[in-house]
């Protein structure tokens, strides 16, 4: 089991290693009547599979881990198994659930205030709150995630969860991207390498080089922005991440976008689209479809694929409920439609990213 949590802190989620660990884990603990050890060979083998991108799988051991939970009427695996699908039903794309069993694993922590049972790589109540948090976002309830990510930060402090500070730091500065806050990722984004260089943690190493070098990108820095990207990128592919590669791959596109280099942006995001078909990933599947339509838009492609993008969009949105990705569609579909109104048949579009 230690092994296990080292490996999967230090190589990733993604690391084979820590999946064999935790599946001979889960035997001995079966064999041993070890609930308590079950459930931790359980989210290790959760953490592996949610991050390969075999997302129906890691929402199966979550369903298990929820019924442990209920068989032993234990509040702390109650709230890792809670964690476990609102991490899950986030990158499926469904944020009305994801908030939901996020909502309860922090209603069952405040009122009892309870410690996970066995040692693990971090704590699951502060990366739950950022589940929350960037559930919240997309439901459009912008104050409420700032307030919930804000106490996840503090709470992994107060807890001296370093891993789990990490989760939350690359959380908040996901919120901060969402918002387009350029600065703010930034300095989140170089906290959250500087403590994974500290600490050995390749995953989040990747995703705050990544991170970064969008923020200097948008900044106007975008060849070393491109640069930061694609070496987090590689770093990503390296430790065999999946869930998430799609969106990392979407940052390259803006970033190429703004550099003026829209045809490899293009490259980019069907690259992205092709995998989130592999994974069922759906959290950003209607960012991806609005910026393919920026994108076919730059360089005065068929205007029936342009709009089909944009209402795919929009679409997506309203069906998942994302309130927020919902209107930065209609709004570039708006500008879309001005600026088309007024140009030259054929003529191509510079839409702006947000």
């Amino acid at each position: 089991m230690q092994a296990g949590s080292y490996l999967t802190a230090t190589r990733g989620y993604a690391a084979r290693e820590a999946r064999i660990c935790y599946e001979r884990a889960e035997s001995l603990c079966n064999s041993l009547n070890r609930p308590l050890f079950l459930y931790a060979a359980l989210m290790g083998q959760w953490r592996h599979a949610n991050t390969i991108g075999k997302l129906p799988e890691a929402l199966q051991i979550a369903k298990l881990l929820y019924l442990l939970a209920e068989d032993h009427n234990e509040s702390a695996l109650l709230i890792g198994a809670c964690h476990a699908f609102a991490c899950t039903l986030y990158f499926l794309g469904e944020f009305v659930g994801a908030r939901q069993y996020a909502m309860r694993a922090i209603q069952t922590w405040r009122s009892q205030g309870v410690r996970p049972p066995v040692e693990d790589v971090d704590v699951p109540i502060t990366s739950t709150l950022s589940f929350a948090a960037i559930s919240e976002w997309h439901l459009g309830e912008i104050p409420s995630c700032r307030a919930t990510i804000a106490e996840a930060i503090s709470l992994a402090k107060q807890l001296n969860d370093i891993h789990g500070l990490v989760v939350d730091l690359v959380w908040a500065a996901i919120l901060e991207y969402c918002e387009r806050n350029p600065s703010e990722v930034e300095r989140l984004a170089s906290d959250v390498i500087e403590l994974s260089t500290r600490h050995h943690f390749a995953h989040y190493m990747a995703v705050g080089t990544i991170l970064r070098g969008w923020a200097r990108s948008v900044s106007g820095n975008t060849v070393e922005g491109i640069a930061w990207i694609e070496d987090g990128i590689r770093d990503f592919r390296a430790i065999g991440g999946i869930t998430g590669l799609a969106n990392d791959l979407r940052l390259k596109a803006e970033a190429l976008y703004l550099a003026d280099r829209t045809f490899e942006a293009l490259e980019a995001i069907r690259e992205a689209e092709a995998i989130l078909e592999r994974t069922g990933e759906g959290h950003w599947r209607a960012e991806h479809h609005r910026l393919h339509g920026v994108l076919l838009a730059a360089i005065g492609d068929d205007e029936t694929q342009i709009e089909a993008s944009f209402c795919e969009a929009i679409r997506i949105a309203k069906e998942q409920k994302s309130v927020s990705l919902q209107k930065r569609a209609e709004a570039t579909y708006a500008e879309y439609r001005k600026q088309k109104a007024s140009a030259l048949r054929g003529r191509g579009f510079r839409l702006p990213l947000c």
